[in-house]
């Protein structure tokens, strides 16, 4: 039996090459550019993003603490996250493309798995319009990041 799956997919347009955005695409550097950002790295052996990093993030919005594997590491083109809990797996899938210069667009998809009865309904109840808001609001700190080299500083980013 296959359990509830969903996939979703996002175009983000961002004002730096693949080279200088692709970098900010880690455990670490988030907290340069995330607001309220947090993570516990569990393994890394150049304490950054590379293929087979582990890290944990706890929030409370996405139901229970989540281990994170980079399952794929292509810098500055690509990079996959394996995102698991007690009720779903999400695998997150970042491609990087040229465009005009000093700029780049990426393509977010992401695929969810319900494990359990629980992890269904969690999938189904996410509907693809929260999933472009939420891309929506990492490329506006993004942007904001590498325009101004701080932070962007709101909740509703």
């Amino acid at each position: 039996m296959n359990r509830t799956r969903t996939q979703l997919s996002h175009t983000m347009h961002v004002s730096g090459s693949p080279e200088q955005v692709f970098p900010l695409l880690c455990p670490v550097r988030e907290y340069d550019w995330i607001e309220n950002w947090q993570c516990e790295l569990i393994y890394s052996e150049s304490g950054k993003a590379e293929a087979d990093c582990v890290f944990r993030t706890r929030f409370t919005q996405d139901g229970p603490e989540d281990t994170w594997v980079v399952s794929r590491y292509e810098p500055p083109r690509a990079i996959e996250f394996i995102r698991s809990n007690a009720l779903r797996v999400i695998r997150y899938s970042i491609t990087l493309d040229r465009a005009e210069a000093g700029l780049s667009t990426w393509i977010w998809s992401q695929t969810l798995t319900g494990l359990n009865d629980p992890g269904d309904t969690l999938i189904v109840s996410v509907p693809p319009a929260s999933f472009a808001e939420k891309i929506a609001g990492i490329e506006r700190r993004l942007n904001h990041f590498l325009t101004t080299g701080t932070m962007l500083k709101t909740i509703n980013a």
